[in-house]
């Protein structure tokens, strides 16, 4: 059996591709994008993991229609748009896979269309209280529309309520080293002796991709920051060269990555995070109870994150600094407050994990094997 999977969300592409390995005799491909984003040269997080997983990774140039209609890279993206459905009729015709498993964005969308045309059966995943414009319009060519939330489930034949699948390092808790020990981590940038017991460890990520306006907001504020907290950030890696910047900032209290492999066992001692609104983040936060600072991309399709962040506000797992309203000042000005309030936020943040569905990615990974078989 052979699954194509593609789309943009790479965490929960890797929780379903962890649980689809466990079925025998089965062939995982990964149509993907190469690069981060348009007109950034830096190599996107799935080309280099995925294929660690045993995944065969498939690069594709597809464009989307960007909101910035002035933007430099806005006609050429638009020019790849049939670009990439051209690929996608020749990677499909030639894989010929047996399902297709979508998980959204600009890049799934002429890969659903292509299956659809050979009679693949198809199932989509929306990982969001919103559904995306990619999977609105991949809908009419889907088999199965898989959902993550209670309140997005449809009915119909079509929907199902699987939940958004959560890494396995995630839900096992993963014990990895962790660049905060007791004994020195040799080569490993800001390895110390101890900790000190009264400030808390805050992770601060922009997800895979990073995030510039948060990257510059800590910087400028890193030396007050580094007063009240030890420090985790990841970076990702983007033409403005943030990492570059700060990993030379490094020291016992500060440790700067790209990218977190061992995510699971940073989030086991953690005090409380940073980062953007994304679904999956906030999804993994809630099942482990841990609270966050979110600052919500402001130019989603549908305000996207930001209705993920009002919706985990009123659980009590987050609080929201608008982008806005994000400056060196202001960041430091809500890392003191959560640090304040720390002990009433843990509290709060455990009871968010009752609208979380552990055992997602299994049910997700079924209904392929399930729709692949009644396919043959």
């Amino acid at each position: 059996m052979k699954v194509l999977i593609t789309g943009t969300h790479f965490t929960t592409a890797v929780a379903t591709v962890e649980e689809l390995k466990k079925f025998p005799n089965i062939e995982l491909l990964y149509v993907g994008r190469r690069t981060t984003l348009e007109g950034d040269p830096s190599v996107s997080v799935e080309s280099k993991e995925l294929p660690k997983l045993g995944v065969k990774f498939i690069p594709i140039t597809s464009g989307r229609l960007r909101r910035n209609l002035i933007d430099i890279y806005t006609i050429t993206s638009i020019l790849k748009i049939p670009v990439g459905f051209i690929q996608a009729f020749f990677i499909v015709l030639g894989e010929h896979p047996d399902a297709v498993l979508s998980f959204g964005g600009y890049l799934a969308l002429p890969v659903v269309f292509a299956a659809w045309l050979f009679s693949i059966p198809v199932i989509i995943h929306e990982q969001t209280l919103v559904m995306g414009l990619a999977n609105k319009i991949s809908s009419p060519f889907a088999d199965k529309i898989a959902v993550s939330f209670e309140q997005n489930h449809t009915s119909g034949d079509k929907y199902i309520l699987t939940g958004n699948p959560i890494r396995r390092e995630i839900t096992q808790g993963v014990k990895l080293p962790h660049p905060f020990g007791s004994e020195p981590q040799g080569r490993r940038p800001g390895g110390v002796l101890s900790r000190h017991p009264g400030l808390p460890l805050i992770l601060i990520t922009g997800g895979n991709q990073g995030s510039h306006v948060i990257n510059k907001a800590v910087e400028d504020c890193l030396e007050n920051l580094l007063r009240v907290a030890y420090v985790i950030h990841q970076t990702g890696d983007s033409k403005f060269k943030d990492y570059e910047r700060l990993e030379a900032k490094q020291n016992k209290h500060y440790v700067v990555r790209k990218w977190i492999d061992d995510i699971g066992a940073v989030l086991s001692k953690v005090d409380f995070v940073i980062s953007r609104a994304g679904i999956n983040t906030l999804s993994e936060l809630a099942y482990l109870g841990i609270p966050a600072l979110v600052i919500p991309v402001p130019y989603l399709y549908q305000d996207e994150q930001n209705k993920n962040a009002k919706y985990f506000e009123k659980l009590g797992l987050v609080r929201i600094l608008p982008q806005s309203k994000l400056f060196a000042d202001s960041l430091l000005e809500n890392v003191k407050l959560m640090i304040t309030d720390l002990d009433k936020l843990k509290v709060q943040a455990k009871g968010t994990k009752e609208v979380i569905i552990a055992d997602a990615s299994k049910r997700l990974a079924l209904e392929v094997v399930t729709l692949t078989a009644k396919a043959k």
